[in-house]
């Protein structure tokens, strides 16, 4: 089949780079030369294990090419997917669908014949009926069927999640549309992933729904990890006690610094908007956005804790700043409040991460950056692990606390445990336990 994926970010390159491995002619369509002119050069635009080779080998093979010719990508398509941005508006908190309206408008203009348009971005319930209305103004000669099929990939992990998905949601009721998508995703019907064909209201929803679920699961352990501290109680032991329940399960039950990301906080905040249109509040997702933006201050109070009384002039070592590991993704990370909170206080931060400095660079420009764990522990007052990466879960115990002016370790991801780190002759705070 060819598809058009109009969007060359995260989602748009790893769903085209997959579609191609699939043995489908993709054309990841872009209107930023710079990155479009990256991809060509083998570069990637965002840190994904295995994109660079997955992308290398399809282009290799012609199946897989760049442009940032909207109109001859999709001249001929049998699937246009739209995989653009949809960040929070600034102001209200809805989700920005103006991309999403631009690039249908483009579509209708340069489409020439019967194709399937399907929005692969996270859109609000509704966005599809308003691009199908656009098609069917702009372009009432041809026939056009508007598809919801939302995405569900973790960074880090997106090409695993592509090719071995939980399920496949596509919301139409058009069933020449309904024929396409089955070729779309052939390759995994015959390994038995589910497809799911609902409504596209239906389908737009369940990707706000599962979002706003997961959330929750994750700022409800933060909340009991809490109560574990204030009660002695150990939370890794609650978690693992409550996620041997089938009905409960044991995925995003990790007591943390709060959640971040590119899909989280947009998210659930669009959940909220939507429900307030129609007069449905979900009071649920409303706490949890609550909790989750004051548990992040937390961490940085948390830390500010361990350095005594007088913490300004004091040094901390900050291992690392993206929102998780395996990406380089900065949004709404959880090291950006708590970096502030320190610099706020008066702390100098030395920071490190394996994939994130260059777009942390930008948004906490007065951090010292340090080249690995151990230049940023040099002269500290204490380290602060952030974010798992691999690299952080084995540091060298003894040269680390040789390397700090106190040694003090605060473990807001649980890495460690307390045992190891008091006989190195730490003091060890971690979250929950």
């Amino acid at each position: 089949m060819r598809i058009t994926m109009i969007g060359s970010g995260y989602v748009g390159l790893v769903s085209g780079a997959c579609f191609s491995d699939f043995g489908h002619d993709v054309c990841c369509v872009d209107m930023d030369q710079a990155k479009i002119d990256a991809l060509h050069a083998g570069r990637m635009p965002i840190f994904e294990p295995g994109l660079d080779l997955l992308v290398a080998s399809n282009v290799a093979a012609g199946r897989l090419t760049f442009t940032t010719d909207l109109a001859s990508a999709v001249a001929g398509a049998d699937a246009i997917f739209i995989a653009v941005g949809t960040p929070s508006r600034r102001g209200d908190g809805h989700a920005d669908l103006r991309y999403v309206f631009a690039a249908t408008e483009e579509i209708a203009a340069a489409i020439t014949g019967p194709t399937v348009v399907v929005t692969k971005s996270t859109v609000p319930v509704g966005t599809g009926d308003r691009v199908e209305a656009i098609l069917r103004e702009k372009r009432p000669d041809i026939d056009v069927a508007v598809v919801s099929n939302p995405e569900f990939l973790r960074e880090g992990a997106a090409i695993g999640d592509f090719k071995r998905p939980d399920r496949i949601v596509i919301g139409t009721e058009d069933e020449r549309a309904k024929q396409v998508m089955r070729d779309v995703y052939r390759p995994l019907y015959l390994n038995e992933s589910p497809i799911l064909f609902v409504g596209r209201r239906t389908s737009e929803l369940i990707k706000y729904a599962a979002n706003a679920f997961l959330a929750t699961k994750i700022t409800f352990i933060n909340e009991i990890a809490d109560l574990c501290e204030a009660v002695g109680a150990d939370v890794q032991d609650v978690s693992r006690g409550i996620g041997l329940d089938n009905r409960i399960g044991k995925k995003f039950l990790h007591a943390g610094p709060g959640y971040g990301g590119s899909c989280f906080p947009k998210d659930t905040l669009a959940l909220l908007k939507t429900a307030e249109d129609y007069q449905t509040p979900v009071h649920i997702v409303e706490a949890v956005v609550k909790v989750n933006d004051s548990r992040k201050r937390a961490m940085g109070r948390k830390v500010l804790a361990t350095l005594g009384d007088s913490p300004r002039g004091k040094t901390v070592a900050l291992l690392g700043l993206t929102f998780k590991p395996n990406t380089d993704d900065m949004r709404d990370a959880p090291s950006l409040a708590i970096a502030t909170a320190l610099a706020d206080a008066g702390v100098t931060v030395r920071a490190h991460d394996p994939e994130g400095m260059e777009q942390a660079k930008a948004m906490l420009p007065d951090l010292v950056y340090c080249t690995d764990a151990y230049d940023a522990a040099d002269g500290a007052d204490a380290v602060v692990i952030v974010t798992e990466w691999d690299a952080y879960r084995a540091l060298d115990l003894p040269r680390l606390k040789g390397l700090l002016v106190a040694p003090v370790m605060v473990d807001l991801r649980n890495v460690y445990q307390r045992t190891d780190v008091e006989q190195a002759g730490f003091t060890y705070t971690a979250v929950g336990r």
